[in-house]
């Protein structure tokens, strides 16, 4: 499996896909604008959650 398939993804994991920090990443998904799940005590942000978001920034800037 490559790690382009990965269905959920480390915070760690997200924020490299998303090129940002961490820091910034655990505040997108306390704001809610990223979704996440908690399994047991590990948070994880399934994949679809980060091509949303994407999506949303790029409607945002087509409807300025």
């Amino acid at each position: 499996m490559s790690a382009d398939s990965d269905l959920l993804l480390t915070v760690e994991e997200a924020a490299r896909r998303l090129r940002i920090g961490r820091t910034q990443m655990y505040s997108l998904i306390t704001s809610g604008e990223v979704q996440s799940v908690t399994i047991g005590r590990l948070r994880r942000v399934p994949a679809e959650c980060l091509t949303a978001y994407v999506s949303g920034l790029m409607a945002a800037v087509q409807h300025n």
